[in-house]
């Protein structure tokens, strides 16, 4: 996915992750994952998932393995992560 940059002047940078636990997600929970900035809150992930990707979220969960920090992105129902996913080119 390419950088954009915010509002604010900040580079935007998700990185989609397409691994099999990733795409089960994507099928049965309208679940994104995305390997984000250690420093980003959920509130900024959010506010920049909805910006690049023209949809809404509706719960953010984070995980940090090691050095690195995962979102798992729940789309609301009206947005289907299956069709965000064939957009970015992961399935």
């Amino acid at each position: 996915m390419k950088n954009k940059v915010s509002e604010v002047g900040e580079v935007i940078q998700l990185k989609p992750i397409v691994t099999e636990k990733a795409v089960m997600l994507i099928e049965l929970q309208n679940v994104l994952t995305f390997k984000v900035e250690k420093r980003k809150t959920k509130k900024e992930i959010a506010k920049e998932i909805e910006e690049v990707l023209e949809v809404e979220v509706e719960k953010i969960r984070t995980h940090i393995k090691g050095n690195q920090k995962y979102a798992y992105v729940k789309l609301k129902p009206k947005f289907l992560a299956m069709d965000i996913a064939t957009k970015l080119g992961l399935i």
